[in-house]
Parts: structure tokens; sequence; C-alpha cells
């Protein structure tokens, strides 16, 4: 009979200590030691056991998130952009890559893609230039052979043409000539009208910007030409030894070509192997380097195929 009681007694304190609260359960047990015999000191120590690990309560975990440090307020940004020094303002993002990781993620206030006086503006069918009658604050006449009056960029852009033009020379691709730089609204004007006179509006959009929506207007853009004994037209450049040369190299120098095959969608033009765009040594790294193919792809900017209006 004490057997079974014992048995029995051993299973009812299993079942206190698992169904009913610590204080509950320590009067439970002096009782039911008191009924078996068991010492009061040693009932008291079987009741102040530990509860399992599993009941013990898990630490709060707290995640904080820290916004990204706003760029456009580091003084080497300020410094640079109030001195109009574009290069310097690149550098100052921590370079070309960073550059253009910041204005994609929209951390980078401070630069916009439409002002005209930088040489990371951005013109195509749906940007403008602003104002459309824009013109750059100086120009520096190119000193190579060219086959039109438009032989002029912006000093850096002239410049770094140079350094370019000598760099394909010395690397035997031969002699590049310009056969269109700086263009004003005006003289666009006339060059886009000869084109629709001679394509239609349609056909002349595909090949011809609008005036006031024209890299050449910004200063920056320009069309290269061969030249050997004479100079050879613009629309065969992409198929000439220096036209390969600068499609490979021209990143180096600080360009891109602007308007490449397979990106019509995107830029709104065909393909220009001749159509040569200034943004900085630093930029063109990034560009080069990231494997892009269009402005607007760099930028993160919507496609522009066709005019808004």
């Amino acid at each position: 009979m004490s057997a079974v009681l014992s048995r029995h007694a051993a299973r009812e304190s299993l079942a206190v200590r698992i169904a009913v609260p610590a204080g509950v359960l320590f009067t439970a047990m002096a009782s039911l030691a008191t009924l078996l015999g068991i010492p009061p000191s040693e009932a008291s120590e079987r009741a102040a056991l530990p509860a399992p690990a599993a009941a013990m309560a898990l630490p709060t975990v707290e995640v904080v998130a820290e916004p990204a440090m706003d760029p456009c307020v580091d003084d080497a940004v300020v410094t640079a952009l109030a001195a109009g020094d574009d290069a310097a303002t690149v550098q100052a993002f921590g370079g070309g890559a960073e550059f253009q990781a910041a204005v994609v993620s929209g951390n980078a206030p401070c630069i916009s893609l439409d002002d005209p006086h930088r040489t990371w503006v951005v013109v195509n069918k749906q940007r403008p230039l602003q104002p459309e009658h824009y013109a750059p604050a100086s120009l520096a006449a190119i000193g190579l052979q060219a086959t039109s009056r438009s032989n002029e960029l912006r000093p850096e852009a002239t410049a770094a043409l140079e350094v370019m033009a000598a760099a394909a020379a010395e690397a035997g691709a031969g002699t590049i000539g310009i056969n269109n730089g700086y263009r004003s609204f005006d003289v666009q004007t006339r060059t886009y009208g000869s084109h629709v006179r001679n394509k239609g509006q349609e056909g002349a959009d595909a090949v011809s910007a609008r005036p006031g929506f024209s890299e050449h207007q910004s200063g920056l853009a320009f069309d290269l030409i061969a030249c050997s004994s004479r100079c050879g037209s613009h629309e065969v450049f992409g198929d000439t030894s220096q036209g390969s040369w600068v499609a490979e190299n021209a990143w180096r120098h600080g360009f891109i070509v602007r308007y490449e095959s397979g990106k019509t969608g995107t830029t709104g033009y065909a393909p220009e192997p001749w159509h040569i765009r200034y943004i900085g040594e630093q930029l063109a790294a990034a560009y080069h380097e990231g494997g892009f193919h269009s402005l607007e792809e760099f930028f993160g900017l919507p496609a522009a195929p066709d005019y808004v209006h």
C-alpha cells in the first residue's frame, strides 16, 4: 500500500509543479513533504529550484536605422559648387561613381541635371536647355582641322578634345578633325529647319534636335571626322580607325559616345558614333566602368524617345 501511495504521490507532485504558480507550488510541496515525512529544509531546497531555461524571457532586440548623410552639406562640396568647379565637386562626393549613386538615389539635392552651366547637364527630347536660348559664358576655338565654322567648345571640353586627338594620333589611329562643335539656338534653328525640308519633321526628329533641345548648344558636344590627306564626312566616322579608337578610349579623356547603337528608344536618336559628349574624366570613368550606354540610364532618368509636345 505504501509503494502505491508513493507512486501516486510522485505523479501528483509532478502535476502540481507544471500546473501551478511558484508560490502555490511552494505551499503545496511543504504540505506534501509533511505528509511524506520529508524534512522542511529539504522540501525548501526542492521548491527553490530555478525555472527551466525555456521559460526565461528573451532579451529585447532594437534595430536603429540612421539616414544616409547628405553630401551636399559637406564643406568641400559647398565650396566646389560655389566656385563653379565641376571636377572638384565630383571629387568632393568621393568620385564619379559616388556622385552618380548619390544623384540616382535622390541624396544630392544640390545637384541639378537641368543646370546648363554644369558638365553633368542632361539634354534630350524631354529635357530642353533652361533657358532655351542658353549660351555658354565662354568658348574656346578647337585647334583641329575643321569642316565648318562651328569649331568652338567650352574651354574644358576644347582642352580635353585636343589631348584626345593627340593621343589618337600617337596611338597610330590617325588624325581626328571636327565637323561641328557649339551651335547657338539660331544656328540650330537653321540646321533643324534644313532637315525638316529634306526629310519631313518625323525624319528630322530622328537625326536632329529641335532648337533649345540640342546638346551642341550646351558647348559640351561635337561631331568628329576622320582626316588624312583630306577630311571625310562625319557620317562615316564610325567605320574609320579613328572612330574605333574613340569608341574604345574616349572615356579616358572625359567623353562618351552619346547616341549608341541599340539605344534609340532611350535617347530618341538614331546611332551617331561621331557625336561625342564631354562629362569630365571622373564621370566618364564611372560611366565606362559601370557599363552604361546612355546618360539617361547613368542618371536613372526616364527614356526620352519623343518630344513631350
